[in-house]
């Protein structure tokens, strides 16, 4: 199927099923895995949440990017207003077939339009994924570890506050660059978490 055959649009309440079980399956096979949603968030700012729809009407790919009004309040601590892109996705099937770009092509233009200034993402160490960004422009502006601790390690490290209590599993963050290394050696999961950044030119 080519992009010509893909209606790209604005989401509307009524997509929410299909965005979730797009969400589900094009993550299923990244390190989010996991971080499944049962409902579509909304955002506290403006956003600019856009999907794209094959020629039935399911939905195939997706972005939310929520806008700071304010600089720094979504985004990190950089300089101009910033807006996250909360999620980005393109079910299996549809994949290698210019989606995803035409949705953060389509999210840049009325971002700058907002006064938008630079885009950042989040993502993990999906070396596909990181690629894509670099591939877009986007440029690493920081990291650090995310990291799940299963039932042996959370009893090994872990300790519980609250008596009766004793710790399954656990997700932790590590800040810190010069525990990175002990950190991967130690625990059998875990993911560096990446900041991108992209600068946007102005309209």
């Amino acid at each position: 199927m080519s992009l010509t055959n893909l209606q790209i649009s604005p989401y509307t309440g009524s997509d929410e099923q299909q965005w979730v079980r797009c969400r589900v399956l094009s993550f299923l096979d990244s390190a989010y895995f996991d971080d499944v949603a049962r409902a579509k968030p909304s955002y506290q700012n403006p956003a600019i949440e856009w999907v794209a729809s094959d020629l039935s009407g399911n939905i195939v790919g997706f972005i939310d990017v929520e806008c700071e009004q304010t600089p720094n309040t979504v985004c990190s601590q950089r300089p101009g207003l910033g807006g996250m892109i909360w999620n980005l996705g393109v079910h299996p099937d549809y994949r290698r077939r210019g989606i995803a770009k035409t949705l953060l092509n389509q999210a840049i233009a009325i971002a700058k339009r907002q006064g938008i200034q630079r885009l950042e993402a989040w993502t993990r160490d999906d070396p596909s994924v990181v690629a894509w960004y670099r591939a877009q422009g986007f440029r690493l502006v920081d990291h650090y570890l995310h990291v799940y601790l299963n039932l042996e390690e959370s009893q090994n490290h872990l300790s519980a506050q609250k008596t009766g209590l004793r710790p399954i599993h656990a997700f932790a963050h590590c800040c810190n660059p010069a525990e990175f290394d002990r950190v991967r050696s130690q625990f059998t999961r875990v993911h560096d978490c990446n900041l991108f950044e992209r600068l946007l030119d102005s309209v």
